[in-house]
């Protein structure tokens, strides 16, 4: 007898037009644990994309798989919510968390697991069915079973205009977008280019107060902006520079002048990435250039650019006083 493996997830290429293609359903983009789970003999999987296994994390979702078929598998998004709003800080503290805690910051913050494909059915593989097919089996499986918490189903839709709705909830609740999934196409594990996503972006300004790689040559922008006291926040970093975007900003950056501990970042370090625990070698320079960079809907705690901004251009022309100032998203 064959032993079902939970397949690797199916990924998704960025777009930059929002309208849904002819052809296509759309579905919102969670900011959450992109997961897969799989329910066989009472043996629940429950794996990140990079196949961390999150099951130990997630206990209620696991006790909760009693209300699934047996010798089923999903695809689908761990989210958590607090106040209105998709909460990823509270979802990546549960990650580290085991036994009786875990058990106790499921209380505290409950996760769903928002399921928007299914990838075998009650001992069938569903993968080589069409879209269309797989969610009409995904709706008729919530229908006849009555889910409840933690489960909850994707919206989907294949009209144009509740798309452009769902975008303008993004700031409101957290929605990092909305993606583009062909009506006919069957699920095809670890292929990207199929699936599309959308995800707004804006454009905003920011002072350089860093820089990885050298002065001459940098590799990314620290940036941060001043709040009314005159303190300057680390608000994000940039994607890689482009070989003709580190050049010209390295003609405009100025080394630190004062190497007595005057620069505001002096002493601090930063995080390679959100949630990661290395830190970068970074160089500092005068907190004189303002960059312009576009960056996307999703935010910190803090209030800090979740994901990397992408470098548009340096503004010679305007003065630190010129950028927004920072505000704490407690005010």
């Amino acid at each position: 007898m064959t032993t079902w493996t939970l397949p690797e997830p199916m990924l998704t290429t960025a777009v930059d037009s929002p309208d849904l293609p002819s052809g296509h359903a759309g579905e919102v983009k969670w900011d959450g644990f992109r997961a897969g789970l799989s329910v066989d003999a009472g043996r629940v999987v429950l794996r990140s994309r990079n196949g961390t296994q999150m099951a130990p994390a997630f206990p209620e979702v696991v006790a909760a798989t009693v209300q699934l078929p047996d010798a089923s598998a999903f695809d689908g998004e761990l989210i958590v919510w607090e106040a209105g709003r998709l909460a990823f800080e509270r979802l990546q503290a549960r990650l580290r968390q085991r036994g009786a805690a875990a058990a106790r910051t499921a209380e505290e913050w409950p996760a769903h697991f928002v399921a928007f494909d299914v990838l075998r059915l009650s001992g069938t593989d569903t993968t080589g069915w069409s879209y269309r097919r797989r969610r009409a089996a995904l709706e008729g499986l919530f229908a006849a079973r009555g889910l409840t918490a933690p489960w909850a189903l994707c919206p989907s839709t294949t009209d144009p205009e509740m798309v452009r709705e769902w975008l303008t909830w993004t700031e409101a609740t957290g929605l990092e977008g909305v993606l583009f999934k062909p009506l006919d196409s069957v699920y095809r594990p670890g292929v990207r280019g199929v699936w599309k996503k959308y995800k707004p972006r804006e454009t905003a300004e920011a002072v350089v107060g860093a820089v990885t790689g050298t002065v001459e040559a940098p590799r990314t922008l620290l940036l941060g902006r001043y709040d009314e006291t005159g303190r300057l926040h680390y608000t994000g970093r940039t994607t890689t520079l482009s070989l003709a975007a580190s050049r010209a900003v390295a003609a405009l950056l100025a080394p630190v002048k004062d190497e007595l501990g005057q620069h505001p970042w002096m002493g601090w370090t930063f995080s390679a990435g959100w949630g990661s625990e290395r830190e970068l070698n970074v160089v500092l320079v005068e907190p004189e250039l303002v960059a312009e960079v576009g960056v996307d809907v999703a935010r910190d705690e803090a209030g800090r650019w979740r994901h990397a901004a992408r470098f548009h251009r340096a503004r010679p022309d305007l003065r630190p006083d010129d950028v927004p100032r920072w505000v704490s998203p407690d005010h």
